[in-house]
């Protein structure tokens, strides 16, 4: 990999707390002998990342920026998804009706900035989301706000308390979970209005900049190369453990694992079954774990006529093997899961009923018509284990004539093509945004499959129409018995696995691997639960 020579100085880096001048050198791993006592350094590959504005990011690395350097209303415990907690919130009720959640806020908050945290910055900030439009406005945008009503449905109600009014009685835990995504985090409403140009509510000053209250602020970040956050001393709980965290946007294992072994990284973030395998045989490296609500997935654009097909669309479902994939190129990183859900969410299926079957692959495509196959393009990013994935089936789809083009890029090349759905196939993860089941509808939600549609979500994305899923969608959302919506949900399941034009991979299991001199760090079930603040270093 070619990185170019970036020296990085305390005078670059700003104020950053610490003695001494901080170098690193991203274009060779042998830079340092060790990292600096107060600085976490990962090793992370990190080139999805498209803009820092958590009002426009759907992209799984910004939600671990965010996650550490942004506060929302309430969170949820990391150890236990189900149990949520007020993070800027001080308490909260549901009125009796079950459509408005009224909040009070801790008193004392203030944000990076030293601006004072009042109730009208969370109002403005849920408001300027739903208002701007942008990927993830949807997450709000369920409970029946538009730019046109959501002053009024969410508004300030006192100097540290606000009231939200949704438009059904949602299930409670559903409301909350949503406002602990990326998407609920709350900004500075002072400093980014001040950087607005022409009405964007600072759209193009928060793409590159910062104004959050959690306990690290982003201080610089240069796409595809470095990332670094540094304490937030305003923060209201307890402050950050490393003065500094700085990511290093490293794609190979390889690369990660020898930096990692050299002392030149304390945490690695992007390493394969093979080293993993080779670091945990280091006495001096250690490893953490934890399954995540990320699965992996390859998808079929319906907008190309021979995979509209029903039976194509079935037919490479038989075309991956599985059970080589689980145990090499994602073993002790992952489990097979052949669902939309991942395990650990309410009403996940653990029905995996497709295997390699080159014979039944062979008769449904005589059967829609290409009894000698046809040729394809894959988009794919180039990091492991997507491109082993993508190169094992495009082996296995050989044998049964289909020729697959693999189309490599970075995140943002491949994320963008994929979006303005001009790809054939598409081979990718997609993390969920809330701890709850309707975060992964996106799979069978597309209320408007016009190309200018303004909600676009990942069936969207494919131009694939299930109406009757839809509907079981917005039914589930509103059950309040966890049994019957558990049922539901493994429903939906069933169908999608048959009829959708999705093949469902497997599900990730993060594991990060780290020197022994640092303690406190753990992945979390999602990305923006990868705490990196806490972590301490001896």
């Amino acid at each position: 990999m070619k990185h170019s020579n970036l020296q990085m100085t305390r005078r670059q880096l700003g104020t950053m707390a610490g003695a001494g001048a901080l170098t690193l050198s991203l274009g060779s791993v042998s830079a340092l002998a060790a990292t600096p006592a107060d600085t976490l350094v990962v090793a992370l590959a990190f080139d999805d990342m498209i803009t820092l504005d958590p009002g426009e990011t759907f992209e799984l690395s910004t939600a671990e920026m965010i996650g550490n350097t942004y506060s929302q209303l309430v969170r949820y415990e990391v150890t236990d998804p189900s149990k949520l907690y007020g993070d800027l919130a001080k308490s909260w009720k549901v009125s009796e009706d079950g459509k408005t959640y009224s909040f009070e806020l801790k008193p004392g908050l203030k944000f990076a900035s030293g601006n004072p945290l009042s109730a009208d910055d969370v109002a403005w900030s849920l408001q300027r989301a739903v208002i701007m439009d942008k990927g993830p406005a949807f997450i709000l945008g369920q409970f029946g706000f538009t730019k046109d009503n959501v002053k009024d449905k969410i508004k300030q109600t006192g100097p540290l308390s606000l009231t939200i009014e949704v438009d059904k009685p949602y299930a409670p835990s559903f409301v909350l979970n949503c406002l602990t995504s990326t998407v609920g985090s709350i900004l500075d409403k002072k400093l980014v209005l001040s950087k607005e140009v022409n009405g964007d509510l600072g759209a193009a000053w928060m793409k590159t900049n910062y104004a959050g209250s959690g306990p690290m602020k982003v201080r610089e970040w240069r796409p595809n190369e470095v990332l670094v956050f540094e304490r937030n001393d305003n923060y209201y709980a307890d402050k950050a453990k490393p003065a500094r965290v700085i990511y290093r946007h490293i794609k190979e294992s390889a690369t990660q694992r020898l930096m990692l072994e050299k002392g030149d990284v304390d945490i690695a973030r992007n390493l394969t079954p093979q080293d993993l395998a080779a670091v945990t045989a280091n006495k001096g490296i250690l490893t953490t774990s934890s399954p995540k609500g990320t699965v992996y997935y390859i998808s079929l654009n319906q907008k190309n006529p021979i995979l509209a097909k029903p039976e194509v669309r079935e037919a490479f479902k038989w075309l991956v093997d599985y059970s080589a994939i689980g145990d090499t190129i994602i073993k002790n990183i992952g489990v097979i899961q052949q669902n939309f859900l991942p395990l650990g969410i309410l009403g996940a299926s653990k029905v995996n009923p497709y295997k390699l079957d080159v014979k039944k692959a062979k008769a449904l495509l005589a059967k829609a018509g290409y009894p000698n196959g046809f040729k394809v393009t894959i988009d794919m990013r180039t990091v492991q284990p997507v491109q082993g994935i993508t190169e094992a089936f495009q082996q296995t789809a050989k044998l049964a004539g289909i020729d697959i083009e693999i189309i490599p890029g970075d995140g943002k090349q491949v994320l963008t093509k994929y979006r303005a759905r001009t790809h054939d196939m598409y081979i990718g993860q997609w993390g969920v945004d809330y701890w709850d089941p309707n975060s992964n509808t996106d799979f069978v939600r597309n209320p408007d499959n016009s190309d200018t549609a303004k909600v676009k979500p990942l069936a969207w994305r494919n131009a694939w129409e299930a109406p009757a899923l839809s509907m079981q969608a917005d039914a589930a959302v509103l059950e309040r018995d966890p049994l019957k919506r558990k049922a539901m949900y493994e429903k939906m399941q069933a169908e999608f696995r048959a009829t959708s034009p999705f093949i469902m991979i497997y599900q990730q299991t993060e594991v990060a691997a780290y020197r022994t001199n640092v303690s406190g760090f753990r992945v979390g079930p999602t990305q923006d639960t990868n705490y990196v603040y806490r972590a301490v270093k001896r």
